[in-house]
């Protein structure tokens, strides 16, 4: 160091500050950390008493038993990672063992020579905290976008079901002992719903755009074909694929903006299942029926009919914080729902009074200025002679959820300008 730059330290260290050469000078580019995305996840839901009109589908509990689940991933990477969820447990959630795999094809076992065990922290098992959740270590797998991939998780003890995914449109498997290992499971039960996993990340570019779906029945696909992977959010990934965009599926069936009871309300969980899911870029927000059609119905017999200023300031909120995270947020109109659940104990659900609040809500979600852009599934899926009814060619037939047809037709209007602004 020269006199010159040995004065001028000194006199910047006289002054409380520090100097150094390189402090003038830009740094080096270092090599670039990985980049995780998330490109699948299934919202976790709390367990609801026996009372409620619909039963869990669920055991109450599972005890030295291998859980195996099937999900079909948006985006691929050349490393994955994946996140087990104890959301709405009480005490600790203890897995034995943890594996995933790719599945040789659609519907079949396992591909033996991709399986491999999970690991936490470098340890094959892990315990997951009251309320938590965990992030499995980075596993060497690569994975193509809409590949399909098998998680086996093992509970060596007795472990109470307080946090599960209910529905789902895609059977797993519940096998007794430690098979987490094993290509197939063909003694399983049956177990139509998810459990425990809650999510996968993939290592992938830093410009890799999410879409997150966040909505009830709907998203979360009720009416498309059970395992075919036809819920709107899976026809939308088949059409990104090839963009590199990912889109992950934050729908739950009789979720509500305002209610709790099939999942808690969309502002309690809108944090964790939107706004943290790694590399977000985009929100398409599908929610209100239940919150119109559940008072007065079997579903919510004492509860307050919704009004439509009471939902509108629900979606204020989900959307002030959405912006706040830099996130897109796209507001989907109601979809008509004239004579839903018709002949089944949930009739109570439709009535030309709740019709009204949904019009009087769609209206001020495509006026209102408040989303970033809107997409008009009322009129993608109603009837233009009988406005109040869903199309017949998109019905699955209870006049509520859409059937495969329906669902491709909400995926294409979401075209490249309302999910980007491109």
């Amino acid at each position: 160091m020269n006199r010159h730059s040995f004065l001028r330290a000194a006199s910047l260290a006289v002054a409380g500050l520090v100097w150094t050469p390189s402090a003038t000078q830009a740094a080096a580019p270092g090599p670039q950390a990985p980049v995780w995305v998330s490109t699948w996840t299934a919202s976790p839901q709390p367990s609801w008493e026996a009372s409620f009109i619909l039963p869990t589908g669920m055991p109450a509990q599972v005890s030295d038993q291998t859980l195996r689940e099937t999900v079909k991933i948006s985006v691929g990477g050349k490393r994955l990672r994946v996140v087990l969820s104890n959301r709405y447990g009480t005490q600790p959630l203890v897995v034995g063992a943890a594996r995933v795999a790719r599945v040789a094809r659609a519907g079949a076992a396992i591909d033996p020579a991709s399986d491999q065990a999970l690991r936490f922290g470098g340890r094959p098992g892990v315990t997951v905290a009251a309320g938590a959740q965990v992030v499995s270590d980075p596993v060497d797998l690569p994975v193509t976008a809409l590949s399909e991939l098998a998680v086996s998780t093992y509970f060596p003890q007795p472990t109470p079901v307080a946090t599960f995914h209910w529905g789902a449109q895609q059977t797993a498997a519940l096998a007794e002992g430690d098979v987490s290992g094993a290509p197939d499971l063909p003694g399983a039960a049956a177990l139509q719903g998810r459990m425990v996993l809650a999510g996968v990340w993939v290592e992938s570019a830093a410009d890799t755009p999410v879409v997150v779906a966040f909505g009830d029945s709907l998203t979360d696909g009720n009416g498309s074909t059970p395992g075919a992977n036809r819920r709107w959010p899976d026809v939308l990934a088949r059409r990104l694929a090839p963009q590199g965009a990912g889109v992950v599926n934050a729908g739950i069936s009789g979720a509500r903006v305002w209610g709790d009871k099939m999942g808690v309300n969309a502002m309690a969980r809108f944090e964790a299942d939107v706004l943290s899911q790694p590399g977000v870029r985009t929100v398409v927000v599908l929610m209100g029926i239940n919150d119109i059609g559940w008072p007065d119905s079997a579903f919510a017999p004492g509860d307050a009919p919704m009004t439509a200023a009471r939902l509108v300031e629900g979606y204020r909120q989900l959307a002030e914080a959405a912006r706040a995270r830099n996130v897109r947020i796209v507001g989907a109109t109601i979809a008509p729902f004239e004579g839903s659940l018709h002949g089944t104990p949930l009739a109570g659900h439709y009535s030309p009074a709740k019709d009204a609040v949904r019009r009087e809500v769609n209206q001020w979600i495509r006026h209102s200025g408040v989303f970033d852009a809107v997409v008009d599934m009322d009129a993608v899926l109603r009837d233009p002679s009988h406005p109040a009814r869903l199309l017949p060619a998109y019905d699955s037939g209870d006049h509520l959820h859409p059937g495969d047809a329906g669902y491709q037709a909400m995926a294409q209007a979401l075209d490249d300008g309302i999910l980007f602004g491109r």
